[in-house]
C-alpha cells in the first residue's frame, strides 16, 4: 500500500520503472544478479593473466624477446575479452535497449555504484534523503521521502517499503524475460563527483539523512535541526577559516575574505561576533524572541536580513545550499567562542 501510494508513479506499479522517467526496482540488476557467470570469470581470469604479464614486462630484467612476447599475448587477452563483452552484450540486446550493461560489474548496481554496505541499507538510505542530485540525469530529482528530512514518511513506513522492495529478490531463479520485462534500467550521474560525494558523506555520517541535504534558508527550522546536533568549535574554527572543505561542495568557505580576528573593512570582525550578538543585535526589533543561535543561523544564511551599520551588503548569499546542518552546527560553536 505504501509502494503503490507513493513510488508507483516513477517506479510503476509492478516496480519496473517508467522508461525515461525511473529505473526499474523489480529489477535483476538491483539484486546483483549475472546472467553471464561463466563469462564472468573468464574474463576475471583473463585480467589476473594479464596483470601477472604486464608486471613481469615491468620487471628488472625481463628480456626484450619476452616483452614481445608479454604484449602479443596481452593484445590477444584484449580481443578476447572485447569478443565475450560483445557476445554478451548482443546475446541481452533488448536489455541493452533499455539502459542495461552486462559488462564489469555493471550487471550489479551496488557494486557499479561502490557501495560497500547492504541492500537493506542502500535502499533505506536513498528513501531517506532522496537523491537530490538525480535532477541532472532524470527528468525530477528523487525527494527525501523520511520526516527527518521533511517527507511524509516515517522510518517504520520506509522500512516497510524497503522489505517490499527486496521481497522481488528472486535469488538464482531470475530468468531473462524478468530481465527483458524491466521499462527503465538504472543508469550512473551525467556527471558523477555529486552522486558519489552526496554517498561518502551519508557512509561517513552513519547514514543521517541531513547530512547530504543543505539546510536552505528556514532559520526556525535550521534552528530546530541543529538543536539535535553537537556543534564542535574545532571543526568550525577549520570551515571558518578555510583548513578544511564543506561536507556537500568539497570547496572551502569564503568567511576569512570579509571577516578578520580583527577590525576590517570588508565585514564585521571574528572576534567579539557572539558578545555583540548578545549585547547588540538581538536588541534589534526585528529580532525580538530569537535565540542567539538563530540569529547566527540567520546572518549566515540570509545574510542581506540585517546590515551591520557601516558595512556593504558583500556577503555571498547561498551558503543555506553549501552548508549541511553538522557544517553549520560547528561554525556557530565555533563562532559562540568568539566572546571577546
Amino acid at each position: 500500500m505504501l509502494f503503490a501510494a507513493n513510488c508507483t508513479t516513477c517506479h510503476g506499479m509492478d516496480g519496473r520503472g517508467k522508461a525515461q522517467t525511473a529505473p526499474g526496482l523489480n529489477n535483476p540488476m538491483l539484486f546483483g544478479h549475472d546472467f553471464f557467470p561463466d563469462v564472468t570469470k573468464q574474463i576475471s581470469n583473463l585480467n589476473d593473466e594479464k596483470k601477472t604479464l604486464t608486471d613481469e614486462k615491468n620487471a628488472a630484467g625481463t628480456t626484450d624477446a619476452r616483452k614481445t612476447e608479454i604484449d602479443a599475448r596481452v593484445t590477444e587477452i584484449d580481443t578476447t575479452i572485447a569478443g565475450l563483452n560483445a557476445k554478451r552484450t548482443a546475446d541481452v540486446k533488448a536489455a541493452v535497449d533499455k539502459g542495461y550493461d552486462p559488462n564489469g560489474v555493471n550487471y550489479d548496481r551496488l557494486q557499479e555504484l561502490k557501495w560497500s554496505g547492504s541492500l537493506d541499507g542502500f535502499i533505506l538510505t536513498t528513501l531517506i534523503h532522496g537523491r537530490p542530485v538525480s535532477g541532472s540525469y532524470w527528468p525530477n530529482p528523487m525527494p527525501a521521502w523520511s520526516q527527518t528530512a521533511g517527507g511524509p514518511l516515517r522510518t517504520d513506513q520506509l522500512q516497510n517499503i524497503v522489505n517490499y522492495i527486496k521481497n522481488w529478490d528472486k535469488g538464482d531463479n531470475w530468468t531473462l524475460d524478468d530481465l527483458y520485462a524491466v521499462n527503465q534500467f538504472p543508469i550512473l550521474p551525467k556527471d558523477p563527483a555529486p552522486y558519489i560525494q552526496q554517498i561518502n558523506i551519508l557512509k561517513n555520517s552513519g547514514g543521517n539523512a541531513d547530512a547530504v541535504n543543505p539546510v536552505g534558508t528556514d532559520v526556525k527550522a535550521i534552528a530546530d535541526q541543529i538543536s539535535k546536533l553537537t556543534g564542535d568549535p574545532a571543526k568550525g574554527d577549520q570551515l571558518y577559516h578555510a583548513q578544511v572543505a564543506a561536507a556537500l561542495t568539497g570547496t572551502t568557505l569564503p568567511c576569512t575574505g570579509c571577516h578578520q580576528q580583527t577590525a576590517n573593512a570588508v565585514g564585521p570582525m571574528t572576534n567579539g561576533t557572539f558578545t555583540r550578538v548578545m549585547n547588540d543585535r538581538l536588541k534589534q526589533p526585528q529580532f525580538a524572541g530569537w535565540t542567539p543561535e538563530m540569529y547566527l543561523i540567520d546572518s549566515i544564511v540570509n545574510p542581506s536580513d540585517y546590515i551591520v551599520p557601516g558595512f556593504s551588503d558583500l556577503m555571498v548569499k547561498d551558503l543555506g545550499t553549501k552548508l549541511n546542518a553538522q557544517d553549520l552546527a560547528d561554525i556557530i560553536a565555533y563562532l559562540k567562542t568568539m566572546n571577546q
